[in-house]
Order: structure tokens, then C-alpha cells, then sequence
């Protein structure tokens, strides 16, 4: 710099003028030597050189947090002396890796926080705080402490964990964890080691031989072993013992074959295995008694026989050993309500499994019914029922016994002591309107519980005897052929439990009786039979009642009504007698509820509902008596009323003539 300041004053004290080119040569010389000592102050400048001789640690982190222009916070638990020394500069690079093995060295570490602060605390801390997620294709060498997820793709994460946990010096702060689901691994640790762990698992994580081979059976099926094989696998891969790394396991049914994929290794120990399973089973045959719990034993055995026929076939079909194919014997004994079987092993599981699926309790259906006959389509307004059957129930007329109003207007006498609402389960509701009225003949209420899908049969009759032949000997001996019908109350139900608690009935309900011979002309026929039958499918939840009926029923009667002696004389008799025809009709209607019995616990609560309406039952009779007799007095006090009323209306009119007169 003195050269050119020197230069550039003998050019100034000189009088001649400097020529342009020496000008500009001097000037190009001062921006060559300025720009070199500008390259000199910053390289110089980038350098650092490190000695610390029983320094704080502290200290030491805040030196470096200076020179690196950087905010780094200090765990109250790192403390300690530090004495070390480099005899070379080092760059800003490699100032910073220095500073993080003089931390490693001392059990500590440096994390990096997303806000770009630093922070130094023990490393046996490093695995809670939040350490930076390096990228799969990305790359950071040093003590940075790093998480990184690998993404395997030939092998197993599981089976490469352990070792490199044993390939791990982070064992004291650093994590390797693998996913199953997406065959991943997990590393936190130091920068330099999980790139050590990423060259291994690169190693090991390459396409090996993935050839196919096939392995035909001689005598097991190939569904079935395949599904061993892989139950057997999947049990030894949730051991902690051993695992089984494999492709895939296919069967072939239609050549009784097993396709298996893999390496080499992993081929050879999967077809050993298929071979020691591929063996001719022994052809011993099993006796068991197996006793019923609730099925009947003789009516298992079509099933169980059809069951048998149809294995043995598919195992003909399917090229298995003859011994599977052997003899099978399905018997039952009815005294102890036992099968016996004799079967090879495999045939006696599978039979003893259908066996435990159809031996089960079934449910049984409480079936209750009132078939009653309604006079002159009197005794039963259904319209009012139907109107009234939200509401809960009423009582349509007081009691014997209370006053009625004068505001109430008498209500007709079709309705008379029945009650609304009984669709809604009322049923002992029901049966008390329908006995209060004298309209209403209750001709039988049966009850009857069956099981599920079986027919239930009530009859409540006689037998009478029909003349069906005659026959004429030659020595004019007569034979008579005589048959006997059934004649009263039939009712037979047939209940199926659906899903849920919906109860399918197949109802057949039949009222017969012999007609009036004097009302029919047989000319000595035999008798005839009066027959209201209703054949009928309906579906009803448990509990709900249903009405069927509407069968009519016309009986002809002739009254006579004479004077004694006077009625018989001939010719003038009939003015002093009078014939009258009377036609009454019946409406059969059946009531019928079903509820379902399941548990012990429902026969219970029925028994004691029965066992309720049996002590009542003196009771009810009572308070229907009582009915009775009350509608009798109401009916006999409007009769009262209506007579009187018309005796006042004769006198009333004579009254009006004998003054007209």
C-alpha cells in the first residue's frame, strides 16, 4: 500500500501530466489489492479456533452461541467443567459438529426446536423432547439427534428390528420401533447412526427369489391344509420366539393342489410342512353315544345321514384317502333319546358340531283363544271396540248399585257391559265383556302351549253314529255299516316364531252339530250336519290379539200359540190359534292370542297369571251375574216407561173426544 502511495506521489510531484495510461493502470492496481484484503478479513473471519482449559460448561455454550450468532438455551441440569483444545482452525461447519461431540462426550445433546432456538439438555432426555422428522430421500450427517421412518418392502419389519437394535450405540436415549400394518421402522437418534442403520436395512430390504412352486396332495384336502398352514404361521409370527417370514399360500381345488410363493428358504420350510400334514389318516373308526338335550334323537338322523352321504362324495370327488371314505353308521335309541355314531375321527367332529347346533331349546308359544256366538249380531259392536281400541279401556255403563245422572241418555243394550281397548292385550278384559252380555255365548276358551312349528290340536264334542250301509242277507237278515263323526268344538293352530317377535298362525277352527230333524227332510237319510269351519294364515306379534270370524248361521223355529181345545177344533180351529216363524242368526267369531315362551322365567309368569285368574274366576262370575241382573232391571224399566208413556197417550186421546163430543 506504501509502493502505491509512494507511486502515486512521484506521479503527483511530478510537473509533467500523468498520461491516461499510467492512470488507469494505477487505479486497476488499488481495486485488485482492496479486493484481496476484503477476501482476507472474511476468510479469516469464518475461522475459529477452540481451547477451553477447566472452563464452565456453560460458559463454553455461551461462546459458542456468540461466535454462531445463535439462541441456545441450557437445561439447569447441564453443568460440569470442560477442557479441550483444537491446534487447527476449523469453519463454521465444522465449529458446530465439534460443539455437539464435545456435548456427546460430556452426556449431553443438542435438540433443535421448530422456532430455530436451540436447546442443550442430558441426553437421556433426548426421547421426550420433539426432535425433527428428516424426510425418506433426505440426509443429515453428525450427533444431531434425528427421527426417520423407513418403508420396507421385501421383508419383514418385524424380523430386522432386533437386530438392528443390537446394531444400535443409542441404546441409552435412542428408539427403533417397527409398525405392522404399513411394515415401517422408526429411528430416533443421532444423525451419523441412523445413517449407519439406513445403509443396513438397505442391505437387507432387496427383491430376493419369488419364484411359485406347486405341491400336489395325495390324501389331505388342499382348503384344508392351506388353512392350517396358515393359522399355523400367523401363531408363530404372535410368538415372541420365531418369525415366519412367506408370501402366499393359494389351494387349487380342482386339482387338490398348493401353490406357495416365497424365497427359497421360506418355499422349503412351508412345503415341509405341507408334507408332514399330507399323510394317509388312520383308518380306525370311532363309537360315541351322544345324548340328546332337547332334540328328538330319531329326527336327527335323515339330517346327520344326508350330512354323511354328502362328505363321503365330496371326498371321492376330491381324490382323498379311502379311509375317509369308510363306513359311517348313524343310530338312535329312543329309550334315553341317544344317537350312536361310528365315524373316523374327522367325520365324528363334524357331525358332533351339527349335532350341538341342532340340539338347542326351542321357544314354545302360548296359544289362547275365546270362540264365542253372538245372537242376532247383538252381544259385540265391534265398531265401537275397533273406535275405542287407543284408549285403554272403558267401561261403557255404571255399576249395579250407582246413580245415573239425568243428563246421561241410556245407551243401547248391544253394548252393554263391554269394554274398549282390548287390542292392546286386555284379554281378561275381553273375556268380561263378552260373558256380561246374555247375547254372547262363550262357547270354549281354550289355552294351549306347543313348541315352535308344531300343530296344536282342542276338541270339545261327541261321536255320533252315522248309518254309512245296509246290507240283505237271503235269509232277509239286515247289516247295517255304521261310521261315528265328531261333532262340537275343533280348534287346531300351528304357530312359527319369525324374527323378532312375530308369531305366524295357521289357524283351523271348526264348530258342528247335528241339525233339528223336525225342521229336515232326510226321508230317513241319516242326520244332517250344521259345520262353520275357518281354515286361515295370519301373521301377529306376541301378545297382540286377532279376530277372525263372520260366519253366519240361520235357525228356522215355529211357535204355535192357541186357545185350549178351542185351537183344535177342525175347520174353525184356526181362528182361535196363531203360527208364528222366528229366524235367529248367530255370528261365530274367534279370538285367538299367541305369546311367546323363550325363558324359564315366561312359564313362570304365566303360571301364576293362570293360577290369579283361577281364584278370581268366583269373583268375575259374580260381578257378570250382577250385570246381568242390572241389565235385565234396565231393560224391564224401559219396557215400564214405554207402556206407561202409551197409556197416557189412549187416555190422553179419549180425553179429547168425549170433549169434542
Amino acid at each position: 500500500m506504501g509502493n502505491i502511495m509512494s507511486y502515486c506521489s512521484h506521479f503527483t510531484n511530478t510537473p509533467n501530466i500523468i498520461p491516461l495510461k499510467h492512470l488507469i493502470t494505477i487505479v486497476f492496481r488499488v481495486k485488485l489489492v482492496t479486493l484481496f484484503l476484503f477476501l482476507s478479513i472474511e476468510i479469516s473471519s469464518a475461522n475459529f479456533s477452540v481451547s477451553f482449559v477447566d472452563a464452565d460448561i456453560k460458559e463454553v455454550i455461551n461462546t459458542v452461541s456468540k461466535n454462531m450468532n445463535k439462541t441456545i438455551i441450557i437445561d439447569p441440569k447441564v453443568q460440569g467443567s470442560v477442557s479441550v483444545r483444537s491446534y487447527m482452525l476449523l469453519d463454521e461447519e465444522k465449529y458446530y459438529q465439534f460443539f455437539l461431540n464435545l456435548l456427546d462426550v460430556y452426556g449431553y445433546t443438542l435438540v433443535e426446536m421448530p422456532n430455530d432456538i436451540l436447546k442443550v439438555i442430558p441426553s437421556k432426555r433426548a426421547k421426550g423432547s420433539i426432535v425433527p422428522m428428516l424426510k425418506e430421500n433426505g440426509e443429515i450427517h453428525g450427533d444431531e439427534i434425528i427421527n426417520r421412518v423407513f418403508t420396507l418392502k421385501h421383508i419383514s419389519a418385524k424380523t430386522l428390528v432386533p437386530l438392528l437394535r443390537q446394531l444400535n450405540d443409542n441404546a441409552e436415549f435412542g428408539t427403533i420401533i417397527h409398525y405392522e400394518p404399513s411394515n415401517a421402522i422408526l429411528i430416533t437418534g443421532r444423525a451419523a447412526v441412523v445413517n449407519h442403520l439406513h445403509s443396513i436395512i438397505n442391505t437387507f430390504d432387496h427383491a430376493g427369489d419369488t419364484e411359485v412352486e406347486l405341491y400336489k396332495l395325495n390324501h389331505a384336502v388342499a382348503t384344508e391344509v392351506a388353512k392350517l398352514v396358515n393359522e399355523l404361521i400367523t401363531s408363530i409370527n404372535n410368538s415372541k420366539k420365531e418369525t415366519f417370514n412367506i408370501g402366499k399360500i393359494i389351494a387349487d381345488n380342482r386339482t387338490n393342489s398348493i401353490l406357495v410363493s416365497g424365497d427359497s428358504s421360506v418355499r422349503k420350510k412351508t412345503i415341509q410342512m405341507i408334507k408332514d400334514l399330507d399323510h394317509e389318516e388312520s383308518s380306525f373308526e370311532n363309537t360315541k353315544v351322544i345324548y340328546m338335550k332337547y332334540a328328538q334323537a330319531s329326527k336327527l338322523l335323515d339330517v346327520l345321514n344326508g350330512i354323511s352321504q354328502g362328505q363321503r362324495s365330496d371326498k371321492k370327488a376330491s381324490v382323498v384317502s379311502k379311509s375317509q371314505s369308510g363306513n359311517i353308521a348313524i343310530k338312535a335309541y329312543d329309550q334315553t333319546n341317544a344317537l350312536v355314531i361310528t365315524a373316523d375321527l374327522r367325520m365324528m367332529k363334524e357331525l358332533e358340531q351339527v349335532i350341538e347346533k341342532l340340539d338347542v331349546r326351542r321357544a314354545q308359544v302360548l296359544v289362547e283363544a275365546i270362540i264365542v256366538e253372538t245372537q242376532n249380531a247383538e252381544g259385540l259392536n265391534l265398531g265401537i271396540q275397533w273406535a275405542n281400541k287407543y284408549s285403554g279401556g272403558i267401561n261403557l255403563l255404571p255399576r249395579p248399585g250407582h246413580a245415573r245422572s239425568h243428563s246421561e241418555q241410556p245407551m243401547p243394550m248391544v253394548i252393554a257391559g263391554l269394554t274398549a281397548g282390548f287390542y292392546k292385550g286386555n284379554w281378561n278384559g275381553l273375556f268380561t265383556a263378552l260373558a256380561t252380555n246374555s247375547n254372547n255365548n262363550i262357547l270354549a276358551t281354550p289355552s294351549i302351549v306347543t313348541l315352535d312349528n308344531m300343530e296344536a290340536e282342542f276338541n270339545v264334542g261327541q261321536e255320533v253314529p252315522v248309518l254309512t250301509s245296509t246290507q240283505t242277507t237271503a235269509t232277509d237278515k239286515v247289516y247295517n255299516s255304521i261310521s261315528r263323526q265328531s261333532v262340537g268344538i275343533m280348534l287346531k293352530v300351528k304357530p312359527q316364531i319369525n324374527k323378532g317377535d312375530s308369531v305366524l298362525l295357521e289357524i283351523r277352527q271348526e264348530v258342528s252339530s247335528v241339525a233339528d230333524s223336525s225342521n229336515t227332510n232326510t226321508n230317513n237319510l241319516g242326520f244332517i250336519f250344521n259345520k262353520r269351519a275357518i281354515n286361515n294364515a295370519v301373521l301377529v306379534k306376541s301378545g297382540e290379539t286377532v279376530v277372525v270370524g263372520g260366519l253366519l248361521d240361520e235357525k228356522l223355529s215355529k211357535t204355535v200359540n192357541k186357545i185350549p181345545l178351542l185351537g183344535d177344533i177342525p175347520f174353525i180351529g184356526g181362528l182361535f190359534r196363531q203360527s208364528k216363524e222366528k229366524v235367529d242368526k248367530s255370528n261365530l267369531i274367534l279370538f285367538i292370542k299367541p305369546t311367546i315362551l323363550r325363558e324359564t322365567n315366561d312359564y313362570s309368569v304365566v303360571t301364576i297369571d293362570k293360577h290369579t285368574k283361577y281364584k278370581d274366576s268366583n269373583s268375575q262370575e259374580n260381578t257378570i251375574n250382577n250385570n246381568r241382573l242390572y241389565h235385565d232391571l234396565l231393560a224391564t224399566e224401559i219396557k215400564s216407561d214405554s207402556y206407561n208413556q202409551i197409556k197416557k197417550d189412549i187416555m190422553s186421546f179419549y180425553d179429547n173426544a168425549e170433549m169434542r163430543l
